[in-house]
């Protein structure tokens, strides 16, 4: 199950909230990249023994290729301060933390979410990867920059949410106002024992305008129909839907994906939209004349009414690839970047697009009550 490593720290790299990069060298010589998370483990430093999990590593999975940190057995950190909070997230397994919840009794907005029911229209974009998360903040920053965004992280992919330098760095510009983690995620700024009490914290707590919900760094699937961690887009949409939101679906589209499953409209967005969400959304298409644009559109079509249940909108991509190159980080998805994948990009801003019309239309009920003040 798990691939054990003794090892020596040899040099401190990269660090962002959350996170510390390090060089370490294993009993046989060897030198790994790994990955430290010093609230879970403490702060590493040159000439200390660490123990590592080589295991995704050893079989080159997981984002970023690292050996994890699992703890420091000769430097081990302090006992964390006494205080509220029972949530407990990675639940059971060795490295399990306990953290306060927004929903849970101890938390000083309980009474706020206690009862709590209605998002008041606020648009909810869902996205199945990660890497969209950046290219959705900046389409709807091309029309609505003084919006308050919310990411909510589901627990599809990488748990913690200090693992992404993409939130990191749009927490950093001020593309973010928060981030909360549901589920098994954890270490955002509001922590949520569901997606739904996500959804709710980020407009109650947060304020946010509009709130952008989809899993960590990292994604599973398996060749197979039902197999793939991007299902619990569609109930993310169907969540919002309940709650009184405006549910988007940012479609996983690609140009250059080699697997056939994944180019134009991916499988994962036609289960998850077509077959998952059951309540109506909107799926936002580039609009555009090139041949590859009309057969996203052909395929999205399928989800949307008359055959399907969902609202096809054909959004216009003036300015977006501006906005997209002017990303404060790095633009990636399955390793390729703007130049070599627009069309993955550009789907999921002009779903940040539409939810900034949405804003402008006057759908989100008390936009702009971000105005009082309450990351990979």
């Amino acid at each position: 199950m798990i691939r054990w490593r003794s090892a020596t720290v040899t040099a401190l790299g990269r660090s962002w909230p959350g996170s510390q990069e390090l060089t370490a060298r294993l009993e046989d010589g060897e030198e790994v990249r790994a990955l430290a998370h010093p609230a879970l483990v403490g702060t590493p430093a040159p000439g200390v023994r660490v123990l590592l999990n080589t295991s995704a590593q050893a079989r080159g999975l997981g984002t970023g290729g690292y050996a994890l940190v699992v703890a420091l057995p000769d430097a081990l950190p302090a006992d964390p301060p006494p205080g509220p909070g029972h949530l407990v997230k990675a639940r059971y397994t060795p490295l399990q933390a306990m953290v306060l919840g927004v929903d849970e009794q101890e938390s000083a907005v309980h009474e706020l979410l206690r009862d709590a029911d209605d998002l008041a229209g606020m648009p909810v974009v869902v996205a199945d990867l990660h890497s969209a998360l950046p290219a959705v903040v900046a389409g709807l920053r091309a029309d609505a920059p003084g919006a308050r965004v919310a990411y909510v992280m589901t627990d599809g992919g990488a748990l913690p949410a200090a693992f992404s330098r993409t939130v990191a760095g749009l927490r950093a510009a001020g593309w973010l106002a928060a981030c909360v983690t549901t589920g098994q995620a954890f270490g955002g700024d509001l922590e949520a024992a569901t997606v739904h009490t996500g959804l709710l914290a980020a407009r109650l707590v947060a304020g946010a305008d509009v709130a952008v919900v989809a899993q960590g760094p990292g994604n599973l699937g398996t060749g197979s129909r039902w197999g793939f961690s991007g299902v619990a887009a569609g109930e993310a949409l169907n969540a919002a839907a309940v709650l009184g939101g405006r549910p988007v679906a940012a479609l996983r589209v690609s140009q250059a994906d080699p697997r056939p499953r994944h180019r134009g409209l991916s499988h994962h967005s036609a289960t998850a939209v077509g077959r998952v969400a059951l309540l109506p959304c909107d799926v936002p298409v580039p609009a555009g004349d090139d041949a590859f644009t009309a057969g996203v559109r052909g395929q999205a079509a399928q989800l949307c009414t008359p055959a399907g249940r969902h609202r096809l909108v054909h959004v216009p991509t003036d300015g977006l690839d501006a906005a997209l190159a002017d990303c404060p980080v790095g633009l990636s998805t399955m390793g390729r970047g703007l130049a070599e994948d627009r069309a993955s990009f550009l789907a999921a801003a002009v779903a940040g697009r539409h939810a900034a019309g949405l804003l402008h239309a006057g759908a989100g009920a008390v936009a702009g009550a971000g105005d009082d003040d309450t990351p990979r």
